[in-house]
């Protein structure tokens, strides 16, 4: 891409990431007051809030962070596929998508309760615990990309290695210190993943299970 190009697809990006960030930010402050509050109508409110913000800010946000994203690695030298720091932020980014429209059906669920007159809150507790801890591990992955983004930690992965050594090849990124091993921190994030993913599977499960109940 050209300079000017590069720029305005950067601008997108960080505005749709930033933007991301904040909207997820929200909605687990409206998750936390639905869980804490003893207020009927708070909770209510705050539940329907969370339905509306999903699909009306947070999914349109995180497809647009998504695909400025593959615009701005694709058509910059550093790629999607040279670099540990992309490659990490590219799944963090899927994962955290993928993860949040699987979650649209307890958010659904709770809104739909929320709009039931005889709703009482003891009857979807665990959904209320998971809605938070689903925000709050979205809100960590996203911390974790925004991070990166800044620092750039070095580590280049086989295939960049061996885009860096073609001839004619021009990079205008740092490789010192790549001894052609997984950097330490990405061993730390790949952990770091790993239990994300966990906690989502363990509070999706739980959800699911209380669900089940309830229509028993």
């Amino acid at each position: 891409m050209t300079s000017e190009l590069r720029k305005l697809a950067l601008t997108a990006h960080v505005t749709a990431s930033v933007s991301w960030l904040g909207a997820v930010a929200t909605f687990l402050a409206l998750a936390v007051a639905g869980l804490t509050s003893h207020d009927l109508q708070t909770m209510r409110s705050a539940y329907l809030a969370t339905e509306m913000i999903t699909w009306s800010v947070i999914i349109p946000l995180a497809f647009g962070a998504l695909l400025t994203g593959l615009v701005v690695s694709l058509g910059t030298p550093w790629g999607l596929f040279r670099h540990y720091w992309v490659l990490v932020k590219f799944m963090l980014t899927v994962l955290a998508t993928v993860l949040l429209l699987l979650h649209t059906q307890p958010i659904g669920r709770l809104a739909a309760v929320a709009r039931d007159t005889t709703w009482s809150s003891g009857d979807v507790g665990r959904l209320q615990i998971q809605l938070v801890g689903d925000a709050g591990a979205a809100l960590l992955a996203l911390l974790l990309n925004v991070t990166m983004s800044v620092y750039k930690p070095q580590g280049m992965t086989a295939y960049g290695r061996r885009k860096q050594n073609e001839p004619h090849q021009v990079s205008d990124t740092k490789t010192v210190g790549d001894n052609g091993r997984a950097p330490v921190w990405m061993k730390v994030f790949a952990i770091l993943i790993v239990g994300l993913m966990l906690v989502f599977v363990i509070l999706h499960l739980a959800g699911s299970g209380l669900g089940a109940l309830h229509h028993r």
